[in-house]
C-alpha cells in the first residue's frame, strides 16, 4: 500500500484534486530546478558570445563599438534571425503572448519545437544588439521546461496550469535574483489569479531556482543602487505627476507595439529585416539602445545624464523596441520598460532638483519609482512591480512613494489604453481572447477525474432474467453497459432492480418468461449514453466534451485508452454549487 501511495499514477491522481499540498510540493520543486538549469544555459548561451566580442568583455557594451559594426551588427541578426524563422515558420509563436495563448486554448501545453526556437532566436537577437529583454524569453524557456516536465510525467491537465505559473515564476526570480516578484509576476501577469493551492508550488519553484542560480552565479543583484527615501512630503505631487507621465509613455508603448503588429502583411522575413535596419539606424545616433541596456539603467541610478540625454534615452528606447517587437523580433519588453522608466524618471528627478536643489530627494530615487511605474503600467502588474523595487532596493522605505508612482501609472494607463497589458492587447491584435468566465476559470483549475466515480461493472446490452437479477443485486449505482465499440451508455441499477420487481408475478405488468431476454438500453430508466475523454482532461473540457456530443456523462480513459471511471454532469454542477456556497 505505501509502494502504491509513492507511485507515479498515485501522483497524477493526487494532482488533479486542488488540495494536493504535499504532492505539489515536490512537483514545485523540480519544476524550479529544471528551470533553473535551463536559465543558467540561457545566461552562458547569451552572455559568453557577448563577453568574448565586446569591448573589455562586458556583455553589456555595446557603446564602445565602432559605428559601422553598430550599424551591421543588427542587420547581420536579423538575417540570422529571418533564415530562422523562415525554416522553422510553423514553430515561430514564441514569448510571453504565446504561453498565455497556450494556456487560454491549448491547456497549458507548450510545444517542445517551440522552446527550441525561443532559446536560439532569443540568443541571436540580443547578441546582434536588437533592443530588447531577456526576461520575456526566460519566461518561456522556463514555463515551457516546467509544462513539458508535466506532459511528460501525463500529469493532468490542471497541473499543467499551475507548472506554467511555477516556471514563469522561477524565471523572473532567476532573471533578476528577486523571487517574491516572480511569485507574484506569474500570478498577475499569467496565471491571472490568485489562490492557496498554486500560491505554494509557485513559491517554492521561484525560490528553488534562485538558490541554484545564487549557488551558480553568486548572489549579485542586478542593479546596485544606495539607501533611497523621499525627503519632503511636498514632493509627492512631484511622485504623482512622474506616474501621469510614465503611465503616458506605457500608453505610447503599448499603442506602437500594437500598430506595428498589426501591419502584417509582408512576409515575416522582410519585417525582421526592416526591424535590422532600423535598429542599426538608431544605433548610430543613440547605441545606447542595443541590446537590454542594464548598463545604461545603472549608469543613470548613479546619477549620471543630463535632462536632455535621458530624455532622448527614455524616447528612442521606448519607440525602437516597441517596433521591432512589434515586428516580430522575439525578445522581451520588460527589461526595456526599466529602462524607459528609469530614463524619464531621472529626467523628472533632475527638474525637481533644479527647482529645490537642496531639499530635493536623489535622482536614483526618481529613477527607481520610474523604473516601477513603468514596468506596473505596461504589464498591469502593479504588485509585482512595487515588490520588484522592494528586492531591487531592499529599502522599506521605497514602498510609499513606489506604491503612490505605480497606482498613478497603472489607473492612468487602464483609463487611456482599455485592452489590457501590452501581452494581452497582442493577443486581442491576433483575434486571440485570454479572458474566461468565472465558471470556466474555476473549471479549469480541477481535473476530471477528481469528480470521477469509480468504473461500473460492464454488462452486455441483452441480459437473461438471471443475469439481469445478478446485475440489480450489485452495490454498484450505476452498470456500464457495452455496445459495438465499447462502452455505449451507463443505467441506474435501481432502475433495473424496479424493473424486474414490476415484473415478477403478482406484481403488476407482464411476467418475463425465465430465457426472455432483456435489452438494457430499451429498459425503462435513467440512462446516459456515453462519449469517453483523456482522464487527464479538466472540468472545462469535460464539459465541453458533454456539450458537443449531447451527452450527460462520460467514461475516462487512460492513457492507454482504459477506462477509469465515470463523470456526471450533475457532480460537475453539484460540485461548482457547494464551491459557490463556501
Amino acid at each position: 500500500m505505501r509502494m502504491n501511495s509513492l507511485s507515479l499514477n498515485h501522483l497524477r491522481l493526487r494532482l488533479g484534486d486542488t488540495d494536493a499540498l504535499p504532492q505539489w510540493l515536490l512537483v514545485g520543486l523540480l519544476s524550479g530546478l529544471l528551470t533553473g538549469l535551463v536559465m543558467l544555459a540561457f545566461h552562458h548561451a547569451l552572455n559568453a558570445p557577448l563577453a568574448w566580442f565586446l569591448p573589455d568583455g562586458d556583455p553589456e557594451n555595446f557603446e564602445a563599438l565602432p559605428a559601422w559594426l553598430r550599424f551591421c551588427l543588427p542587420i547581420l541578426g536579423s538575417l540570422l534571425l529571418g533564415l530562422l524563422m523562415w525554416r522553422f515558420a510553423k514553430h515561430a509563436r514564441v514569448g510571453i503572448p504565446h504561453v498565455l495563448e497556450r494556456l487560454s486554448y491549448h491547456q497549458g501545453r507548450l510545444p517542445l519545437p517551440n522552446l527550441i526556437i525561443q532559446f536560439v532566436a532569443a540568443v541571436v537577437s540580443l547578441a546582434s544588439g536588437h533592443s530588447g529583454g531577456r526576461e520575456g524569453p526566460a519566461v518561456h524557456l522556463g514555463a515551457g521546461t516546467s509544462s513539458l516536465l508535466g506532459q511528460y510525467l501525463r500529469l493532468p491537465n490542471n497541473s499543467l496550469r499551475t507548472l506554467v505559473g511555477c516556471g514563469t515564476a522561477a524565471a523572473i526570480a532567476a532573471a533578476f535574483n528577486t523571487p517574491v516578484a516572480g511569485i507574484i509576476f506569474a500570478m498577475e501577469v499569467v496565471m491571472m489569479e490568485y489562490t492557496v493551492a498554486g500560491f505554494i508550488p509557485v513559491m517554492i519553484a521561484a525560490i528553488s531556482a534562485t538558490l541554484l542560480l545564487q549557488l551558480t552565479l553568486g548572489d549579485d543583484v542586478v542593479f546596485s543602487v544606495a539607501s533611497l527615501d523621499i525627503h519632503r512630503l511636498e514632493e509627492v505631487p512631484f511622485i504623482v505627476l512622474l506616474g501621469i507621465v510614465v503611465g503616458l509613455l506605457a500608453v505610447l508603448f503599448s499603442r506602437v507595439l500594437v500598430t506595428t503588429a498589426r501591419w502584417n502583411r509582408p512576409p515575416l522575413f522582410l519585417r525582421l529585416q526592416l526591424a535590422g535596419l532600423l535598429t542599426g539606424l538608431l544605433a548610430l545616433l543613440v547605441p545606447e539602445i542595443m541590446g537590454v541596456g542594464y548598463d545604461s539603467i545603472g549608469t543613470i541610478l548613479d546619477g549620471q545624464g543630463a535632462i536632455g540625454w535621458l530624455l532622448t534615452l527614455a524616447i528612442a528606447k521606448l519607440l525602437i523596441t516597441a517596433i521591432v517587437i512589434g515586428l516580430g523580433v522575439p525578445v522581451g519588453l520588460i527589461g526595456p520598460t526599466l529602462f524607459i522608466g528609469a530614463a524619464a524618471g531621472a529626467a523628472l528627478g533632475l527638474i525637481v532638483h533644479t527647482l529645490s536643489a537642496e531639499t530635493a530627494s536623489s535622482q536614483a530615487l526618481y529613477a527607481m519609482l520610474g523604473m516601477g511605474a513603468m514596468m506596473a503600467a505596461t504589464l498591469q502588474a502593479p504588485l509585482a512591480a512595487l515588490l520588484a523595487l522592494l528586492e531591487l532596493t531592499l529599502n522599506p522605505n521605497i514602498i510609499f512613494p513606489g506604491a503612490l508612482a505605480i497606482i498613478t501609472s497603472t489607473l492612468t494607463y487602464r483609463y487611456c489604453f482599455r485592452q489590457g497589458s501590452a501581452f494581452q492587447a497582442l493577443l486581442l491584435s491576433r483575434g486571440q481572447d485570454w479572458r474566461q468566465a468565472p465558471l470556466e476559470r474555476f473549471l479549469e483549475r480541477t481535473a476530471a477525474h477528481s469528480l470521477m466515480l469509480p468504473k461500473p461493472p460492464n454488462c452486455e446490452r441483452l441480459v437473461d432474467h438471471d443475469r439481469a437479477a445478478q446485475l440489480a443485486g450489485l452495490p454498484q449505482e450505476w452498470l456500464l453497459i457495452d455496445g459495438e465499440n465499447g462502452p455505449a451508455a451507463v443505467l441506474a441499477r435501481s432502475d433495473l432492480e424496479l424493473f424486474l420487481q414490476q415484473h415478477r408475478e403478482g406484481a403488476g405488468g407482464r411476467v418475463l418468461q425465465a430465457d426472455e431476454l432483456i435489452d438494457l438500453l430499451e429498459l425503462p430508466g435513467l440512462r446516459h449514453d456515453l462519449s469517453e475523454l483523456d482522464a487527464r482532461a479538466t472540468l472545462r473540457e469535460a464539459l465541453t466534451r458533454m456539450n458537443e456530443d449531447n451527452r450527460d456523462a462520460l467514461y475516462l480513459i487512460d492513457d492507454k485508452g482504459n477506462p477509469m471511471g465515470l463523470l456526471l454532469r450533475s457532480d460537475i454542477n453539484h460540485h461548482f454549487s457547494n464551491q459557490k456556497s463556501e
